[in-house]
C-alpha cells in the first residue's frame, strides 16, 4: 500500500510557498531528494523539511539548488525574504527574541520542564501546543509547528550561534509523548550535540535548591552589542537588556552550570535515555515503580 504524501499549502506562509516552489522545480527536473542534495553538505531529510516550510534554506544550499535546477538565482535571492517572514510566525512577545537569536554569537539556555524549542521535533511540538492551546485548529497548529521547526537553523547552520543548554533531569525521565517518539526525540538531541554546535548539560534531579527555579530562560551575547536575556512563562515572555540585571542573570547561570553534570556525562545520559525508551526499558521500569507504590499503599 502506497501512503499518499502530504501536500504543501503554499498559502500558509512565505516559507511554505518557498518550499512548495522548490519541490515543484525539483520534481519538474525529475530529481529525487537524494539526487538533489548530491554534491552539497546536506541530507535528503534536511531538504525535505525545507520543502515543507519547516526549515530555513541556508544560502549555500540555495545556490546549489539554483545551479542544479537552473533557476537563475531565484532561491538564493529569496532566502532573506523567507528569514524575514518568520518574524511574523511567533507570539508577539517572542518575535524580537527570535530575531536577536539570528544575530547572536552565543546562546545559553535553561529549560526546567521541556526540551529547548530549537531541538523539538514535530510530534513533541504538537503535544505541547495541544496541551497549552487545546482549542487551536489544525491550521494554526501546523503553522506553529512550522515556525518552531524553522528555528532549527540556529543549531544546524555553520553560521549559527554556539549554544549551551542546561535542562533538568526530569525532562529525560517524564515522557510527554509515546516512548518510541521520545526515543527518536532524544536521539535527535544527542546527534545535534555530537556535532559540537549545541552543548547540553543535565541538572540532576537530586540537586536541591539551585538558581533559576523558575520558567525557561536564555541569554544571548553578540559581537557588536551588549548581551540580553529573555525569560518566558506559559503565555508571556520578556526581554531584559538592563546591563546590571543581565550581569546578575549571567552570574546565576554560571552557578547553575557549575551544579550541572559535565557535557560528556550529560550526553551519555541523553543517549542512554533514548535507548531505554526505544527498547521498552523505560516502560518496564515505570511499571515496576507503579506496582511497588501500589504495594506500599495497600500492603501485601
Amino acid at each position: 500500500m502506497v501512503v499518499p504524501r502530504k501536500e504543501i499549502d503554499g498559502s500558509a506562509s512565505v516559507p511554505a510557498f518557498y518550499g512548495k516552489e522548490l519541490r515543484f522545480k525539483r520534481e519538474e527536473a525529475g530529481l529525487t531528494l537524494q539526487q538533489a542534495v548530491k554534491g552539497s553538505f546536506y541530507g535528503a531529510s534536511y531538504l525535505s523539511e525545507i520543502e515543507r516550510g519547516h526549515r530555513r534554506m541556508p544560502l549555500d544550499l540555495a545556490r546549489h539548488m539554483d545551479g542544479l535546477l537552473r533557476t537563475d538565482g531565484f532561491f538564493a535571492r529569496r532566502c532573506e525574504d523567507v528569514r524575514n517572514a518568520r518574524a511574523n510566525q511567533y507570539a508577539p512577545y517572542f518575535a524580537d527574541a527570535v530575531e536577536m537569536e539570528a544575530h547572536a554569537r552565543d546562546v545559553e539556555e535553561w529549560c526546567p520542564m521541556l526540551l529547548p524549542g530549537v531541538l523539538q521535533l514535530e510530534p513533541y511540538i504538537r503535544e505541547i501546543i495541544q496541551v497549552f492551546s487545546p482549542t487551536d485548529d489544525e491550521a494554526v497548529i501546523q503553522q506553529r509547528v512550522t515556525a518552531r521547526r524553522a528555528r532549527a537553523w540556529a543549531i544546524e547552520d555553520a553560521d549559527g550561534p554556539v549554544s549551551w543548554v542546561i535542562f533538568h533531569e526530569s525532562v529525560l525521565r517524564q515522557s510527554i509523548v509515546g516512548d518510541q517518539v521520545m526515543a527518536e526525540q532524544l536521539a535527535h538531541v544527542a546527534a545535534v550535540a555530537r556535532r559540537r554546535r549545541y552543548i547540553p548539560q543535565i541538572l540532576p534531579a537530586n540537586t536541591g535548591a539551585h538558581p533559576f527555579m523558575m520558567g525557561s530562560t536564555f541569554l544571548m551575547s553578540f559581537g557588536d552589542a551588549p548581551p540580553i536575556m529573555y525569560t518566558e512563562g506559559m503565555y508571556s515572555g520578556q526581554i531584559i537588556d538592563d546591563p546590571g540585571i543581565v550581569t546578575k542573570y549571567q552570574q546565576a547561570y554560571n552557578r547553575l552550570r557549575a551544579a550541572a553534570l559535565p557535557p560528556e556525562v550529560s550526553l551519555r545520559m541523553i543517549e542512554s535515555a533514548a535507548e531505554d525508551y526505544g527498547t521498552g526499558t523505560h516502560a518496564r521500569r515505570a511499571e515496576r515503580v507503579r506496582l511497588a507504590e501500589e504495594q506500599l499503599q495497600h500492603g501485601p
